[in-house]
């Protein structure tokens, strides 16, 4: 759900009553489509999350951090133009719709008071988020919208806003009792909770269900409508003093849904009570949005290594089948020396002839086709040449079916990176790879390079307190290696791409925590989903990286194996160290 009409009135409220009066002091743009604010009310800074992406728009307050690219979007820059020091003055809801307004009293150049006006359309895939000045033109939108693009409505800088075309739906807030039964009688039949989502402004499905379930207890049509109407036109007007913001929890602990206050038509056992709406909202909203754009960000990447890994499996069925039809040559050869030691028995003009063979130990003979254009003597060198040929093929191929072998590893190798990539930081050393080995171009556009961090491995705690770490990628894997000492104990899944695994302790590991490094090693390996996963284990000072070798690429001896089988149950069951290294 989680905004939906009615959870934007009760964030908008909650933002009136904590913001207004506060001042803008740093604006940034970590995103396209989503603009932070630093806002110092009430001698507290908070930071203001607008977000318009189609998936995940929202407005709320957040405790989170932003990696911001390395020029601002235009966008970013006329904000802090305009809004850098300004004063909210007032922050509402617009019709019980998915449309947060957001008024403040700036200073212009020439020391004028003058209104600034920010809009969040909450809109899905329609989502926008502008800059209006005091007479409602648009300064600039995080998407413009055309003419080729809408035929509806435009939104591109200079013009007036304008609103979005009305739903012709009750404003929650103001809705009566009679409007809301002639809206209902007009589409008796089917679920109830359906007609009041098509009858009342801003209802996600979710909301719908709850606000039909406290007047009828099911989606059922109540029996007495105009009573139910006159009792959902009552808690309608008592929303705004009904703010007790929840988190849905999920089996699994994770985040399901949001409500602004209990719903009873949910289970309440699993609502878990925020101070805030806002942290309500973060909490849900957390990795969420983040893991989005990292899926849309690697999608290109991915369609880019599948792309050139089909490639490689095209380029080495052609190699193989160089190799299979190289495999002639011998029998070149034979047919060669066979005419040459009969020459005296044959003559031009002859199609075929029936020889000895002096290579078959046991006297036999082989048949040799002939071109009757050519002499005897001309047939031999033609069978010398063509052995000759299928010699120079079976070796060039044979290279050339080495070369494409490890290329096409190395691109399998970075496609499972790419796949299973949790942070932007990750995302980008493997862009950086693939730039510099011409598998991608170069960004040069400094509005999207970001000034990121190293990424770090993952760190597990084993059941005996015995740290694990584990790399995330090729180019983490051997940042990890090559750090680790040379008596700590290396692991992987053997013959497949997969992760650097490292146990940082000496001397004797204890069985259990071999076990779950094992484990680990398994699972963030290409052989992740097989029964079972053959994992090499070494002291690190045996492994040992060839020059020139491609990121992750090592070798290594005096291994052992082991054989496990890696479920997720057993993965979630050890502990991740997640505080700073």
């Amino acid at each position: 759900m989680p905004m939906d009409g009615l959870t934007a009135g009760f964030i908008a409220r909650e933002l009136d009553r904590t913001l207004k009066g506060g001042r803008v002091d740093r604006i940034t743009q970590p995103e396209r489509d989503a603009v932070v604010l630093v806002i110092r009310a009430d001698n507290e800074n908070h930071k203001l999350l607008l977000c318009a992406s189609p998936n995940n728009a929202r407005c709320h307050l957040t405790g989170g951090s932003f990696s911001n690219p390395l020029e601002p979007p235009s966008l970013c820059m006329l904000m802090r133009k305009q809004l850098t020091g300004a004063r909210i003055t007032d922050i509402r809801q617009l019709g019980g719709d998915r449309i947060i307004r957001i008024d403040m009293d700036a200073v212009n150049e020439l020391g004028d008071h003058v209104l600034r006006r920010i809009m969040l359309e909450i809109m899905g895939r329609h989502s926008n988020l502008m800059l209006l000045d005091e007479n409602g033109r648009i300064l600039e939108a995080a998407r413009h919208v055309n003419a080729d693009m809408s035929r509806v409505r435009l939104v591109q800088p200079g013009m007036a806003y304008q609103l979005p075309p009305a739903q012709d739906k009750l404003d929650p807030l103001t809705l009566s009792a009679e409007d809301l039964l002639a809206r209902l009688q007009a589409r008796e039949g089917g679920s109830f909770a359906r007609a009041l989502s098509e009858s009342i402004s801003g209802l996600s499905r979710q909301s719908a269900e709850e606000l039909a379930f406290r007047v009828s207890g099911n989606e059922d049509w109540p029996n007495d409508l105009p009573d139910a109407c006159r009792r959902l036109s009552d808690f309608c007007r008592r929303l705004p003093e009904m703010a007790d913001p929840c988190v849905l929890r999920g089996e699994d602990g994770e985040a399901r849904d949001v409500f602004p206050f209990v719903y009873l038509s949910r289970d309440t056992r699993m609502q878990e009570g925020c101070k805030t709406l806002s942290r309500a909202l973060d909490l849900y909203y957390s990795g969420r949005d983040a893991k989005d754009r990292l899926n849309q960000k690697s999608a290109s990447m991915i369609h880019t290594l599948k792309g050139q890994i089909d490639r490689c499996a095209r380029k080495l069925a052609l190699q193989e089948e160089e190799l299979a039809s190289a495999e002639k040559m011998d029998e070149y050869r034979r047919m060669g020396e066979a005419i040459h030691a009969n020459l005296y028995q044959l003559k031009k003009g002859m199609t075929e002839a029936v020889l000895p063979d002096w290579n078959d130990p046991e006297g036999g003979t082989i048949t040799v086709p002939l071109d009757n254009k050519l002499t005897p003597a001309q047939n031999a060198q033609k069978y010398f040449k063509k052995y000759q040929k299928a010699r120079s093929a079976r070796e060039t191929a044979a290279v050339q079916r080495d070369k494409t072998l490890e290329e096409l590893d190395y691109l399998e190798n970075m496609l499972m990176d790419a796949e299973n990539c949790t942070g932007e930081s990750e995302l980008e050393e493997i862009r950086q790879e693939l730039v510099r080995t011409g598998y991608m171009k170069k960004v040069t556009n400094r509005r999207q390079q970001r000034q990121l961090p190293k990424s770090t491995p993952m760190r597990f705690l084993s059941a005996d307190g015995i740290e694990i770490a584990v790399g995330r990628n090729s180019l983490q894997n051997d940042r990890l290696t090559q750090a680790a000492g040379g008596n700590e104990t290396w692991l992987h899944a053997k013959d497949m791409p997969g992760s650097h695994v490292i146990i940082r302790t000496e001397g004797e590991i204890p069985l259990e925590t071999m076990r779950q490094a094992a484990l680990l090693a398994a699972w963030f390996s290409k052989g992740k989903n097989s029964s079972t996963v053959p994992v090499d284990y070494t002291l690190r000072k045996y492994v040992k990286k060839p020059s020139g070798a491609a990121p992750g690429k090592v070798i290594y001896t005096h291994q052992k194996t082991v054989y496990v089988t890696a479920e997720e149950q057993e993965i979630r069951a050890i502990r991740e160290i997640t505080d700073p290294s």
